[in-house]
């Protein structure tokens, strides 16, 4: 099922989402393809389940998106689509790393974020077995960025004073959803 993307301005997404119980992992199979279908229905590449409500630990990335890009690493990755279940990231190292982002809940605004240029995490996968990913540039880059979401922090978080203060405006036009965007989103009503 394609669910709205909670659009920015909404708290759930400033919330830091639980891990999934023993009792939960049962039931996920549902949610992760309601994730995949989400996130492809808005061309995203990524997307975490409090950007569709569900204030719980997991995300789905699909890193095929980025084989064209010169920072791909492809044997770092287990599956090109990845589910990750309660992960947990163990270092970030290297250099930063200065990309330009986006976000599905934040969107039509691309800026550039500094990030580490390495990632170590652990994870579940999405036959619940653990994980250990390490990875680089760009895959690090979309996993940090998803995995922030879990922590309720967006990219725009990120970005200095001065730039949050230069996109209060879109950013509010976004809240408010006064925005043309292709895909559904959910606008929260104060």
């Amino acid at each position: 099922m394609i669910h709205p993307i909670l659009a920015y301005g909404d708290p759930i997404l400033k919330l830091k989402a639980s891990n999934i119980s023993i009792d939960e992992t049962g039931n996920l199979g549902p949610l992760i393809k309601d994730l995949w279908e989400t996130m492809y229905n808005a061309n995203g590449v990524g997307i975490a389940a409090p950007q569709i409500g569900i204030s719980k630990a997991i995300f789905v990335v699909d890193f095929s998106f980025f084989k064209e890009e010169e920072n791909f690493k492809e044997e770092e990755l287990i599956n090109m689509q990845q589910v990750f279940i309660n992960p947990k990231i163990i270092s970030e190292t290297g250099n930063d790393f200065n990309y330009p982002e986006g976000c599905l809940s934040i969107p039509n605004i691309s800026e550039n974020v500094i990030r580490k240029e390495k990632l170590k995490i652990n994870f579940l996968d999405k036959n619940l077995e653990p994980q250990q990913m390490i990875c680089s540039g760009i895959i690090a880059r979309v996993i940090q960025h998803e995995f922030d979401h879990l922590k309720g922090i967006l990219f725009t978080d990120k970005l200095s004073y001065k730039k949050r203060k230069s996109l209060k405006q879109e950013l509010n036009l976004i809240s408010s959803g006064d925005i043309e965007v292709k895909y559904k989103m959910s606008f929260f009503k104060k």
